[in-house]
Parts: C-alpha cells; structure tokens; sequence
C-alpha cells in the first residue's frame, strides 16, 4: 500500500453525503466518494441521528479505502436513551431529565471500549458523571450521590444483575 491519507470527521449516522465535510476532502483522492459515503452510511445506520466520529483511511496511490466507525459521545448516548436534545446550561441548577440506573449500565457496556475503566462498576460511574454534567439525575437522585453509593457497595447487587445479562 503507498501512502495514506486519514480524514477525521463527525456525520449524522446513516446520514453521510458527498457535500461538506467529506467530499472537499475526498475529492482530490483516487477513491469514489460515492462508494465511501455509502459505506459511511451503511456502518453508522444504527446511530441514526447522533454525531458519530469516522475515520476515512485512503491508499493514495490505488483509491483503495477503509472505514472506522467510532462511537458516539457518551453524553449523545445518554441523551438518545432519555429522548431529549441536550442537558441542561446550568447543570448545578436545573435538571432536565431522570435516567434509570440500568439505563446507565446499558450505555456503560456500550461504551466500554471507549472507557478508562476496569469493569463495570468503574464504567456506570464515569457514564453518571456524563449524567450528571448534563443535568442529569439517576433514580430520580442527584448523580454524584449515585456515584459515592456505587462507591460505598449500595449499587452492589444491581452490578452483580447487569454483569449477569
């Protein structure tokens, strides 16, 4: 393979086009944007609507091309399971949503990959702190109380059912 050229960018999943800010870029390239975008496309369709990260790799020297989809943003994760658009401006201040702690686990393994945690406990905490960042409660408490139970083992048994799914 000859020399290679990486484009990073953010598109709406499954939504991609040959417009800004993929085709400027793929342009002067020996690929068919038309082939990446669809690839593009085909790989994101299931974060339909988030900002989803993509790398576009290009042999400059065949056209040849390879794609790597990233994962959305914990807190656009957080966001899509809750329903809403964004967290709130003033997260100290103003709640804009309620998630469930199981909720928090599912984004948690979702994530996992992206994550500097060790298991999952150490997972649900840093997605409660996403949570709580945006205004977020959890159980209906406020995030950082959840965060210093899971600390405190009160979270154990609930843990010990999600790693058994």
């Amino acid at each position: 393979m000859g020399d290679k050229t990486t484009i990073n960018t953010l598109v709406e999943g499954g939504s991609a086009s040959a417009g800004p800010p993929l085709g400027p870029e793929l342009g002067p390239l020996p690929t068919d944007v038309g082939e990446v975008v669809s690839a593009i496309n085909e790989e994101t369709s299931d974060f339909e609507g988030m900002e989803v990260p993509v790398d576009v790799i290009v042999d400059e020297d065949t056209g040849d091309f390879e794609i790597e989809v990233g994962k959305p943003p914990a807190a656009q994760l957080i966001f899509d399971e809750l329903g809403i658009e964004q967290g709130s401006g003033e997260p100290n201040k103003n709640k804009v949503a309620d998630m469930e702690f199981e909720t928090a686990c599912k984004i948690a393994r979702m994530k996992e990959s992206d994550l500097l945690a060790m298991d999952l406990r150490g997972a649900v905490k840093e997605i409660i702190g996403s949570a709580d960042s945006a205004g977020i409660t959890v159980d209906g408490k406020d995030a950082r109380k959840v965060q210093q139970d899971i600390k405190e083992g009160k979270y154990d048994d609930r843990l010990e059912a999600e790693e058994g799914i």
